[in-house]
């Protein structure tokens, strides 16, 4: 006599092609149809697939500081020259030569722009150009002249304007005043000394030791201050004035 294998079978997952289900023994209310392409796992198997992948973090392009600020096309300032390589260096060093203020833009891409807007002025590494790069050098390391440099690693001077620049131009606030008063004295002075002046022999000019000079005497300074004489030699053109 055969005896009945009344054992219950365990509750297992079972998959189809298409249709993926949990069967523990109760009739298949859940299947999907084949034409659907979802996917049910067991309630208490893994849900990956009810998990969305999580997003690949994208590497980082940016350069680090503010060179990232799309500045510096530097893929087109490239060099093999060694001479623009070393004038690189040297600006890139006058650069760096004091503190370098939170915000400012990268000393080597700045280098590399001021140089490229130099060669681009001369098309060629010839004596002009080095000078042009050596008075950049200079400036930029000048501890009397401080702002020009800074104001170069803020932005507030591009490495083109840098690069045209005449020495007056990146002088120091205080070395533009000290210029400006000793230009106007001299037009004073030439102006004073030769305009209805009064000639004497009593002075003598220190240049060609000839006493034919003109003079005036004019208040510069307060009222108790002595006059300023101006004196003009009209021999040989030279001028000095005394109080």
């Amino acid at each position: 006599m055969k005896l009945e294998d009344k054992s219950e079978a365990p509750a297992s997952c079972t998959n189809t092609v298409g249709n993926n289900s949990c069967d523990n023994g109760n009739n298949n209310d859940n299947k999907h149809s084949p034409e659907s392409n979802s996917y049910n796992a067991c309630d208490d198997g893994p849900q990956e697939a009810k998990r969305s992948r999580p997003s690949e973090k994208k590497e980082s392009t940016e350069i680090s500081g503010n060179a990232s600020r799309g500045f510096f096309p530097v893929h087109t300032l490239t060099t093999t020259d060694q001479v623009r390589l070393k004038a690189r260096e040297m600006l890139q060093s006058a650069l760096e030569s004091g503190n370098i203020p939170s915000g400012a833009y990268e000393s080597e891409f700045l280098a590399i722009r001021i140089e490229s807007s130099i060669y681009d002025l001369f098309n060629n590494t010839d004596p002009k150009y080095k000078q042009r790069v050596r008075t950049r050098v200079m400036n930029l390391r000048d501890s009397n002249n401080p702002n020009l440099r800074l104001n170069v690693l803020m932005g507030h001077v591009s490495p083109d304007k840098l690069a045209s620049m005449t020495s007056e131009e990146m002088a120091s606030k205080e070395m533009k005043e000290l210029r400006e008063k000793y230009t106007k004295e001299t037009i004073e002075d030439h102006q004073m000394a030769v305009t209805g002046g009064t000639e004497t022999d009593l002075l003598r000019c220190g240049k060609c030791k000839q006493t034919k000079c003109t003079y005036n005497q004019v208040q510069t300074r307060s009222a108790d201050e002595p006059m300023t004489t101006f004196v003009y030699c009209n021999n040989c053109g030279h001028r000095w004035k005394f109080c």
